[in-house]
């Protein structure tokens, strides 16, 4: 009989590497949008929606899927979620025309849903005290977006595009049936049966659980929507080839996905809102930079005209890059704090929706990004917009938690609590 220890550690490890390879494929447009949009002479926008449309049902999936956990257990529903995925991550290798990648995008981007059917499976393993840091080794799993922008790059440079999905198809499937046979499931950490749907569903009603839908959209929606984004900036912002850009980018997914096990721990040691308070300041710093289009402005002098430029070079990008990436590491970690401490018992559903929110987020964002470049042709305008997020946050947060306004709280009775607990 295995010990209750060795199938803690055997669900987070498999779990988290499962959730990796579930990101990998969700992030897939990030690398093969690039070589598609030439393929295709598709413009920005169009472009935003090609490597946003799997976030969208991963996004919208997350929800039923965290309802479902809760019912029925992780294990299963992880394991079902990855075989479905398998056939759609193939098929995009044979689609030829832009509609068909739209499609089979939005059958891959189930993958994305994983996070709220792992969250939920791997916190109720693990008492309170270390929930914070056990969620925060399986949120390392978005490091799965770094990992896509080594892998992808090297497979199509070694054959072709079409080859990517269907390395990724293979390692799909051999993922799934490892998990399956290397994890546990517990019945007591199911829901009971007597709850219905509707209770489950009161989670809508409590005014904290929209506040850190709103935290989520920008640490972790921004986190996905910057990933999909920032191979494409580099290429056209500072003319590198795809394997060097690609490259780059990763120094924000990696560790805004590998660091998040960090966050978790700080979670735990200081509590969620310290740690979002601070992420959120730190965000709002670094966008503030990287919003700065590049500039050529000339000035009358005595001498006569001089011009100077001002931008930020690759070196400075890069390094603002990392720190927001590791910022929004410790706040996709914190605002899940929240949620094991105040949810304990409904963290399926209430993980669902939060996790939406995010991943909405993170397809949104994709496509205003295009879309504000093909109205006012600023690369830049892309930080612009989230930092007008960030200012949200900041502010719902301060009313709420700081100032602690009652009508912006999250109160001593949620609809949930009263209706579940």
């Amino acid at each position: 009989m295995t010990s209750h220890k060795v199938q803690q550690g055997l669900v987070l490890g498999m779990s988290t590497l499962a959730f990796t390879v579930c990101f990998m494929v969700w992030m897939m447009f990030a690398i093969l949008g690039v070589p598609i949009k030439d393929l295709l002479q598709l413009n920005e926008t169009q472009f935003g929606l090609l490597v946003a449309t799997p976030v969208l049902t991963g996004s919208l999936i997350r929800l039923p899927l965290g309802m479902l956990t809760d019912k029925f257990g992780g294990r299963i529903v992880f394991f079902v979620l990855m075989l479905v995925c398998v056939l759609p991550i193939y098929f995009i290798s044979h689609a030829t025309l832009y509609w068909h990648f739209l499609v089979l995008g939005l059958f891959v981007g189930m993958a994305g849903g994983s996070f709220s059917v792992g969250i939920a499976y791997v916190a109720k393993w693990f008492d309170k005290k270390n929930q914070g840091f056990a969620m925060g080794i399986f949120g390392a799993g978005n490091a799965g977006a770094a990992v896509t922008k080594f892998v992808a790059p090297a497979i199509i440079a070694a054959s072709s595009w079409q080859m990517v999905p269907k390395v990724y198809s293979a390692i799909m499937f051999i993922t799934a049936v490892l998990f399956w046979f290397f994890t546990s499931e517990e019945k007591g950490h199911r829901v009971s049966t007597s709850v219905t749907m509707t209770q489950q569903l009161q989670a809508l009603k409590d005014p904290a659980v929209w506040r850190y839908c709103q935290y989520y959209s920008i640490v972790f929606g921004g986190y996905v929507a910057l990933s999909l984004w920032m191979t494409k900036y580099y290429v056209n912002e500072y003319g590198f080839s795809l394997q060097t850009a690609a490259f780059l980018a990763a120094a924000f997914s990696l560790p805004g996905g590998v660091l998040r096990a960090i966050g978790g721990w700080m979670s735990d040691k200081w509590g969620a809102q310290s740690v979002t308070w601070w992420v959120m300041w730190v965000s709002w710093i670094c966008l503030f930079i990287l919003s700065y289009p590049q500039t050529d402005f000339t000035i009358a002098t005595v001498t006569g005209p001089q011009t100077f430029h001002i931008g930020l070079n690759a070196y400075v990008f890069t390094a603002l890059l990392f720190v927001m990436g590791v910022a929004f590491a410790f706040g996709k970690a914190s605002v899940f704090k929240y949620i094991s401490d105040e949810y304990p018992e409904n963290m399926g559903v209430v993980s669902g929706i939060v996790g939406l929110a995010g991943g909405l987020g993170g397809f949104v964002l994709p496509i205003m990004f295009g879309a504000l470049v093909d109205i006012t042709g600023i690369r830049s305008s892309a930080f612009m917009l989230m930092y007008g997020v960030v200012w949200v946050s900041l502010i719902w947060m301060y009313l709420s938690e700081v100032r602690k306004i009652p009508m912006m709280g999250k109160g001593s009775a949620s609809p949930l609590s009263s209706s579940t607990n």
